[in-house]
């Protein structure tokens, strides 16, 4: 046994002690029970393998009794009886409470993890999330949890069991069989090395598998997400075809490692009945030549025997479930330790003095190992409190301009300031509650309209909600709500319009009462009439506001203090909506085909 102890651990510690290190953090306030549960299996199994011995000595007091009838032989047999059952009923305690102990710890370890991943990924950056996608996160959060919480609940239960048992086993079947019990131990070498050289080469198919996990996720969300473009389109059929396909992928790969793990069944069959057979054998053949009565210890080391044999079954379920996890472990792992690309410097600054905002030969890209920049050569200076248009194609990079403002990404060289100061400089909490953003896609959480709106002031008034709701346009079609403001949102704000949508999103960015609103093609949804409306209101409520509107629509911009022109990543142009008509290419162009149905004066 302390081969295939020694083996087995050296195997996996290898490379995996690490790994196993640190998330054994994850613990924490379940150590009690995770002790408590091996605890109470180790006299579980001493219980267990003391039962048959003391079967044995009852068996020859009853054997004494009925020659020594009369003679106190059936108070002790009394005895002996009694003391069986009390062994009995404290094993099958110490077993439910090693069954109790264990749920816990392993429940309370998956939840640890799940809750240390959440956090986790609360604080990534958008670079952090673009890297792992997520339904690979998803997945590390679901099926790899599950695969760990298993995992754990062996190694408490089993992985400790297994050994005890075999080892107290294999003692008692020296003292009962004496030489007998060597065909125990000349089995296991053997038996560990067909173990582990299964373990290995199931390994590299569970990392396939996992990744085909979170294709096949991912197929599941696009579908799901945009279950009404699919059926427009009447693709159900297509996207049924290419859900198989991953499907199927998944399931060759999965079939291929189980089949693998699979062989460790029969193995295990196949050296339990050679040496239950080889047990009978030797033991009939020293009967017979030593002329010796050899029944009982015949009996009890097979009843040892097979208690040895099934603690190394169980023992290769724990390897099987092991292997299994490891690969779930190191996905968890790798969430865990990834740190996020930003970090608030030594000594943040805390305080916003205004919505000034510069760009300074900036250039930016997602990734280090990027071709070409997203962004290139930006230099931009706005004053606090005016108003920027930014207008351009699909693919021109105005999105990924206003997200290095409140900093949801780094720039690649140069700098962007706000209030003077380096963004980097600032702590990101204080930069993002002065940086107001309406994002491209709105989103609305399941809950009220209050609780949605208070997303963005948490002690927001009812006074201050109905008011940042009137500058958005949106009290008029809340007021019209049965429930007004208590009307309960669906997930995704599937209960409203896309325009209704985009006006609480406006209104939950005012209540933050910030220095600079981006808003992100936040209009888009809605008619030309409210848009006015949403414009007149921010001059005339927010004049000290800094206000950046991304649109496509040249008359959502066109009385903008300033306009700004994108082009694959770059300024094409900068002016106000006269001087540009007159001046930029792109803009007239963009302009006269919204209003003149595609014609300039000049043709």
């Amino acid at each position: 046994m302390v081969v295939i102890l020694a083996i087995g651990i050296f195997f996996i510690a290898k490379r995996r002690f690490v790994l196993f290190k640190r998330l054994s953090k994850c613990i924490r306030e379940y150590k009690t029970a995770s002790i408590l549960s091996p605890l109470f299996v180790v006299m579980e199994v001493v219980l267990e393998c003391m039962i048959p011995f003391a079967i044995i000595y009852l068996g020859k007091a009853i054997e004494d009794g009925v020659k020594m009838w009369g003679v106190g032989g059936e108070l002790g047999i009394g005895q002996y009886a009694l003391i069986l059952l009390a062994m009995s009923i404290l094993s099958l305690m110490f077993g439910a409470l090693a069954g109790a102990f264990c749920a816990k710890a392993s429940a309370g370890f998956a939840k640890n993890l799940r809750k240390d991943m959440y956090y986790k990924i609360q604080d990534f950056s958008f670079e952090n999330i673009d890297k792992f996608s997520t339904s690979s996160l998803v997945t590390r959060m679901t099926t790899d949890v599950t695969n760990a919480q298993f995992a754990y609940m062996m190694v408490v239960r089993m992985a400790f069991r297994c050994p005890v048992m075999l080892v107290f086993s294999v003692v008692m079947a020296f003292i009962i069989g004496g030489n007998l019990a060597w065909i125990f131990v000349a089995v296991i070498p053997p038996l560990a090395i067909i173990l582990l050289v299964i373990m290995k080469k199931a390994m590299p198919l569970f990392h396939r598998v996992f990744k085909k996990y979170d294709n096949l996720n991912e197929s599941v969300q696009e579908n799901i997400k945009g279950i009404r473009v699919v059926k427009s389109y009447v693709r159900e059929e297509h996207e049924k075809n290419k859900f198989d396909r991953a499907s199927d992928d998944l399931c060759v790969d999965f079939t291929k490692a189980e089949r693998l793990l699979a062989w460790s069944n029969p193995v295990m069959q196949f050296f339990f009945y050679g040496v239950l057979s080889a047990v009978l054998f030797i033991g009939c053949y020293l009967g017979i030549k030593t002329g010796q009565d050899m029944t009982w210890e015949i009996s009890q080391i097979i009843v040892y025997g097979m208690q040895v044999l099934m603690s190394l079954m169980m023992l290769s379920m724990v390897f099987v479930m092991i292997t299994m996890s490891i690969e779930s472990l190191r996905r968890i792992d790798e969430v865990l330790q990834e740190e996020s690309t930003l970090h608030n410097p030594e000594n943040p600054v805390y305080e916003v003095a205004d919505g000034s905002i510069d760009f300074d030969k900036v250039d930016f890209k997602y990734a280090s190992t990027a071709e070409r920049n997203v962004l290139e050569d930006i230099d931009l200076h706005i004053k606090s409190g005016e108003t920027i248009g930014i207008i351009g194609g699909t693919g021109s990079s105005k999105t990924s301009l206003v997200n290095l403002v409140s900093r949801l990404y780094d720039v690649t060289d140069g700098s962007v300031k706000v209030g003077g100061v380096d963004v980097r400089e600032y702590d990101l909490t204080a930069l993002r509650n002065q940086v107001a953003v309406v994002l491209q896609k709105n989103v609305l959480f399941s809950g009220t309209i209050k609780e949605n709106l208070r997303w963005g002031n948490e002690n927001a008034t009812d006074e201050e909600l109905v008011e940042a709701c009137r500058l958005a346009q949106a009290d008029e079609f809340i007021s019209t709500f049965p429930q007004g403001y208590d009307t309960y949102i669906e997930q995704g704000g599937t209960n409203v319009s896309g325009g209704q949508k985009q006006r609480l999103c406006i209104a939950r960015a005012l209540l933050k009462k910030p220095k600079i609103l981006i808003l992100d093609d936040s209009t888009s949804a809605v008619d030309t009439k409210t848009d006015a409306l949403i414009r007149k209101a921010f001059k005339e409520y927010i004049p000290e506001t800094t206000k950046i509107i991304i649109a496509q629509r040249t008359s959502s911009v066109e009385d903008a203090d300033r306009i700004l022109v994108m082009e694959s990543g770059k300024i094409n142009g900068i002016g106000t909506h006269e001087e540009l008509l007159e001046s930029n290419m792109i803009y007239r162009e963009v302009y006269y085909s919204q209003n003149k149905g595609g014609k300039s004066d000049e043709e």
